[in-house]
């Protein structure tokens, strides 16, 4: 017996020293495999910078002629990818008077620099917004060892706002050229050099485009079922097409339609969300409806480093469909002077400003326009969009004096009623609200205003909803109740009253 138990326990030993062992083997190994493997950014980056995208400014390199080494694609994309992520987390750390990232991305001579910079603008209370839109880099050298590349980066496009004690003190475009030495080290390029070697003010040419043709007769879209998701898993083409039918013969011949930035992927842009508003183009086409597309619907960031994810947005969407025979006009942005207060009215600007020049710079046929809440804004940008739109839910008997303001102030340009409307609610919500009834009286008399004024329109909306997400105008029951009552058709599917006045017969 005694035998036995020593038998036991001398075996229960020897398991649990071959278990120890092999434990220890496998941390040492796993540490060893994990300083041995080549750098993975996102587990050993202080910005974490991970496979998210950030930062994706254009960037079109010159053909390769370059001495030394012939460079193989993949290496030619570490550097690029490696160059524009040191670009980011130098704007990151000019904005926010941090080191964060550069350890990362630049050598000790060049991170010193940066970091002498950061401590001086601190010191100051100075920051710096500012973001490159365009790369035009040339390979000069890669070395045989393949350890070092030489880059002149030609017309950079960079946007800057220098801001000191919290106040703008300026704001800048230039075009600059840089001249550009980079190590591999660890795995990944580092900046070694980075010298400006010329720059100049940058200055966009927008040309105008006429918009003598524009004939817009008619109405916000989305469908019942599915407001403000129309491109979503309900998605239905027969229920559209059946829709603009309706439009068609109610006498209107435009429609407006909304992207939303988020919705469609942010700057790698939904396929498949893609082609369902390529289909609602062609079922638009088929009745002869033009489309009005407003693009970064819900967007409200605006934020400098965000300008280049935007710009790729637009870039995709602009470019697969400014070709579609439905597209009459572009609108970059719905009612953007609502976000001034919170935003910051200069930074709305600006983001504007580029955004037009950049779609402008994709299509150069259709007219772009603003979609401004209301007209004490629409003369806002009036030389950078082709034709002024604004949306309208004030007083009518105060609508003629509005509109001979802005023709006088903005003579030469389109005038677009891009939305208008009244709510035939007078619920428990709201009581003392307009009936349908006086819905469509407001819809006579807009109508006869047009008419009077040669006025161009987009009216809100076709349909009645039955749900109305909390993102459009909060979680009040009030709200919520009204904007589901601004079609001319109910949610029966009975046309209102309203639905005689959805234009003005001829």
């Amino acid at each position: 017996m005694v035998n036995l138990n020593r038998t036991i326990i001398r075996t229960v030993l020897i398991v649990s020293y071959i278990l120890i062992i092999s434990l220890v083997v496998y941390a040492i190994s796993a540490l060893f495999g994990y300083l041995n493997t080549g750098a993975d950014r996102s587990t050993i980056l202080h910005t974490e910078l991970k496979k998210i995208e950030q930062y994706k400014p254009k960037v079109i390199w010159m053909p390769l002629t370059n001495e030394g080494r012939p460079i193989d694609n993949e290496s030619l994309k570490a550097i690029e990818t490696d160059y524009l992520d040191a670009w980011y987390v130098k704007q990151v750390a000019y904005k926010t008077n941090t080191t964060a990232g550069i350890n990362d991305y630049y050598t000790d001579n060049a991170r010193k620099n940066i970091f002498d910079f950061i401590t001086l603008n601190s010191n100051e209370n100075i920051s710096i917004e500012s973001t490159t839109l365009e790369h035009h880099p040339k390979l000069e050298f890669f070395s045989e060892d393949g350890q070092l590349a030489v880059i002149t980066d030609n017309d950079v496009i960079e946007y800057k706002r220098v801001y000191k004690d919290n106040k703008l003190v300026i704001e800048t475009n230039e075009i600059s050229t840089y001249k550009v030495v980079l190590l591999l080290e660890d795995g990944f390029w580092r900046i070694r050099h980075l010298i400006k070697e010329s720059t100049e003010d940058y200055i966009v040419e927008l040309h105008q485009i006429a918009t003598n043709h524009l004939n817009i007769k008619g109405i916000n879209y989305y469908p019942q079922a599915t407001p403000w998701d129309m491109f979503g898993d309900s998605f239905s083409k027969d229920t559209i097409a059946k829709d603009f039918k309706i439009i068609k013969e109610a006498g209107l011949n435009s429609v407006r339609l909304f992207v939303q930035y988020d919705d469609f992927g942010k700057a790698n842009v939904n396929k498949e969300k893609l082609d369902k508003l390529k289909l609602t183009l062609d079922a638009a086409e088929t009745v002869n409806l033009g489309v009005v597309i407003t693009l970064f619907d819900f967007y409200g960031n605006y934020d400098v480093l965000d300008w280049t994810l935007n710009m790729r947005h637009a870039e995709t969407i602009v470019s697969e469909l400014k070709n579609h025979k439905a597209i009459i006009a572009w609108d970059i942005k719905n009612e953007p002077n609502l976000d001034f207060e919170t935003r910051g009215k200069a930074k709305v600007i600006a983001w504007l400003e580029h955004m037009i020049a950049h779609v402008k710079s994709i299509d150069k046929v259709h007219p772009i326009t603003i979609g401004w809440s209301n007209t004490q804004s629409a003369s806002l940008l009036n030389e950078q969009v082709d034709f002024i739109s604004f949306h309208y839910y004030e007083d009518l008997d105060k609508l003629g004096t509005s509109l001979e303001a802005l023709k006088n102030e903005i003579p030469n340009k389109t005038l677009v009623m891009g939305e208008f409307g009244l709510s035939s609610y007078d619920g428990i919500w709201k009581p003392f609200g307009d009936s349908e009834k006086d819905q469509a009286n407001y819809h006579k008399k807009a109508q006869d205003i047009i008419a009077q004024h040669n006025l161009q329109y987009l009216s809100w909306t076709l349909y009645d909803f039955t749900e109305i997400p909390k993102e459009v105008v909060g979680g009040l029951p009030w709200r919520k109740n009204a904007q589901k009552n601004f079609g001319f058709i109910d949610e029966n599917g009975a046309k209102k009253p309203a639905f005689t006045y959805i234009s003005k017969p001829q």
